[in-house]
């Protein structure tokens, strides 16, 4: 498998550690973690998937107290414990350690963490592999997913029989071992319900009856599904303007090919032809906006009114207000709804992503920009 190099997420961890003792990095199972991680200049590297290495975390504080340098512990999740542990580890400066711990579990890593290691700890998400690494390759990208196993497949059928795997690897191995005690089969075919939600604003209550569940158990479902990184839920921005605004989250599958396999979406002539292709881009896009721009899920926000306006994805920084739309078409013309949200919103700049090679203005707030430029946009807004 080709290897890439991910510079810019090395830097920034590298910055991160002059900082702070502790770093976690937060993301899906096959996302790169421990690939970026062994990139580091660390001097030890514990995998507590691997039973020896768990075995040797029995007495932590035996295996870890004379050891020096950068210390990396792999899948910490299953050992929450040993938070407690690094805080004092850290705080007495034992062998002036510092400490690169993975995870991919984001909710309940924080929420174990959170207490012990304030002040101590610096979260970083990763994600699989965006537009950044493969700007000449976005179709593929796009089809494929980011995950590196995917993407880096020799062939097509080698790239989606892995997605299938990976599917079936997280919910009847991954969901258990966090303690969560739902069948596989139920989780699945939630799963594949929230499909048809891409891009959508969610009705708890409809999901509930096709399942002949509670809200409550929908709500719990969404937690396992958003807390590993398999979906995003981006909450409606509120404004006081007087006007009626949707108040539910809509829902993104995260990983474009993720996406795909579930919807049994083969090849890009397949997705060309099917139903869901503008929820598809939109999704894509959004993915890659956000970890463009390196902002936690919940700093960004979509924006629309019983009326019919809307904006995708809006953010706010540096004083301003930024907003993106996504339009799966060969030249974007401004709309009304672009207007409304540009007035409601007070943006500074709105950008809308289409699949073209052009770059051109509508109006002087107003860019369509071509998804593989999209990186190069972020150092003023994000």
């Amino acid at each position: 498998m080709k290897y890439i190099q991910r510079t810019a997420e090395l830097h920034l961890i590298q910055t991160l550690s002059r900082q702070f003792p502790i770093i976690a990095i937060l993301g899906p199972r096959q996302c790169g973690k421990t690939t970026l991680a062994k990139q580091t200049k660390h001097t030890h590297y514990f995998d507590l998937e691997n039973p020896r290495d768990l075995a040797r975390f029995e007495n932590p504080q035996l295996t870890l107290e004379n050891l020096d340098g950068i210390i990396v512990i792999d899948e910490i999740q299953r050992k929450p414990d040993l938070f407690p542990l690094l805080r004092y580890m850290v705080d007495n400066n034992v062998k002036k350690q510092k400490y690169l711990i993975l995870g991919s579990a984001s909710k309940e890593l924080i929420q174990q963490s959170s207490e012990s290691l304030a002040g101590r700890i610096a979260y970083y998400e990763l994600g699989g592999f965006g537009i950044e690494n493969f700007p000449d390759t976005i179709q593929r990208l796009w089809q494929r997913g980011g995950y590196p196993p995917s993407i880096l497949a020799k062939t097509e059928s080698q790239s989606i029989e892995w997605r299938e795997q990976y599917i079936t690897t997280f919910l009847e191995k991954d969901i258990p071992q966090l303690g969560i005690q739902i069948p596989a089969s139920t989780l699945r075919k939630f799963w594949t319900m929230l499909c048809h939600y891409h891009g959508q604003i969610l009705n708890f209550s409809e999901l509930g009856r096709s399942l002949s569940v509670s809200d409550t158990t929908i709500k719990k479902y969404l937690d396992i599904l958003s807390g590993t990184f398999m979906i995003r839920l981006l909450m409606p921005w509120y404004v006081n303007i007087g006007k009626r605004l949707v108040k539910n989250p809509k829902l993104y599958i995260r990983d474009s090919g993720i996406f795909h396999t579930l919807h049994f979406i083969e090849n890009f002539k397949q997705l060309q032809s099917h139903p869901k292709l503008g929820a598809s881009w939109e999704g894509f896009v959004i993915q890659n906006v956000a970890r463009s721009l390196k902002k936690r899920n919940e700093e960004l926000a979509f924006y629309h009114t019983h009326a019919g306006s809307e904006l995708d994805l809006f953010w706010q920084n540096k004083g301003k207000s930024w907003g993106i739309e996504c339009k799966y078409q060969d030249a974007p013309t401004i709309t009304k709804s672009m207007k409304i949200v540009i007035k409601d919103l007070q943006l500074s700049h709105l950008w809308v992503i289409y699949p073209g090679k052009e770059k051109y203005q509508l109006e002087k707030n107003i860019t369509v920009l071509p998804a593989e430029q999209m990186p190069a946009v972020w150092k003023y807004s994000g």
